[in-house]
């Protein structure tokens, strides 16, 4: 009973309350437009190549036992991702880490041992960990035995979740989790399909299942422009959300679009719209339209003072 694991972040603000340590697994059932932790899509390992860190040696290209490496007279570095078996033997070889395997899989109890190392931190601040993604749901027994572990060690655990899963899943890790930071992509079904690559009909019915048990639910809503925030989608969320009575906070996500080394890195087709982040004069007006409805904190970061479009 493993986890695939992309990266282990410590001392991160902004993945549940307090200080934590954030945990990202591989693998996810959405294809979000935005997405900005492609590196995490599939649950299989990932070569990364950070081609400004590359100086064109060859030292990948001679460790390839599948000549998966082409470097180009011109200094062009490019790979052969269909040849490439994601054995780590380049990465090992490239001694300035242009090149590196994301993915590995850890079992609950090593992830403990690292997990509470910083302990005093959560303690000192109300923080805690928090399993993100990815989505941590795939591996739904693996992470409720690693939130058991952790609550054994008096450590507050928070679960971030698309929600896109069978329910029975939310079963092996509630017991032991604190607060489920959950998104909110999107209220039209095929808008969100067409975002997403997946209809919302499991999402809200699982939120409403979540809610009537409650559930400390943080709802997260990514605000992209031209994707889902045409009018009347913060009117539907107002409306569906009044009806879930463990909500605590709303957090809106601006768009951002930072992620884009990370699909050339990855090897995969960059699909961010190319639109300005969301300003704040609009996303002012749609927190307040949720503040009126729900009675709970709506909070988001003003990334850009640009006009909305």
């Amino acid at each position: 009973m493993t986890i695939p694991v992309a990266d282990i972040r410590r001392l991160t603000l902004h993945d549940g309350p307090g200080t934590r340590t954030t945990v990202f697994v591989k693998g996810c059932p959405l294809r979000c437009r935005w997405c900005h932790n492609p590196e995490c899509l599939s649950s299989s390992p990932t070569l990364l190549f950070h081609d400004h860190l590359c100086v064109g040696c060859g030292l990948c290209a001679a460790a390839c036992p599948e000549r998966a490496h082409v470097l180009s007279r011109d200094g062009s570095h490019s790979i052969d991702r269909a040849r490439c078996r994601v054995c780590g033997a380049c990465a090992e070889a490239c001694w300035l880490g242009a090149l590196e395997i994301c993915g590995r899989d850890y079992d609950p109890e090593e992830l403990l041992r690292l997990l509470i190392r910083d302990k005093a931190f959560y303690d000192a601040t109300g923080g805690g960990v928090t399993v993100s993604g990815g989505e941590p749901l795939l591996y739904a027994d693996a992470v409720g035995n690693l939130f058991a572990l952790l609550k054994q060690h008096g450590v507050r655990t928070a679960l971030d979740t698309c929600g896109d899963v069978h329910f029975d899943a939310f079963e092996a890790v509630l017991p032991a989790t604190d607060l489920v930071l959950y998104d909110i992509k999107g209220m039209d079904s095929e808008r969100h399909r067409a975002n997403t690559g997946r209809g919302n009909e499991c999402i809200h019915d699982n939120l409403r299942r979540l809610g009537a048990r409650g559930v400390p639910i943080e709802v997260r809503m990514p605000v992209v422009p031209g994707c889902n925030d045409a009018e009347g989608e913060f009117e539907a969320a107002a409306e569906f959300l009044a009806q879930i009575p463990s909500i605590t906070a709303v957090r809106l996500l601006p768009y951002r679009s930072l992620a884009r080394a990370k699909y050339r890195a990855a090897g995969l087709p960059d699909t961010m719209p190319d639109v300005p982040a969301p300003n704040a004069a609009f996303l002012e007006e749609r927190a307040v339209l949720l503040r009126r409805r729900l009675h709970v904190p709506v909070l988001f970061e003003n990334v850009a003072k640009n006009a909305h479009s």
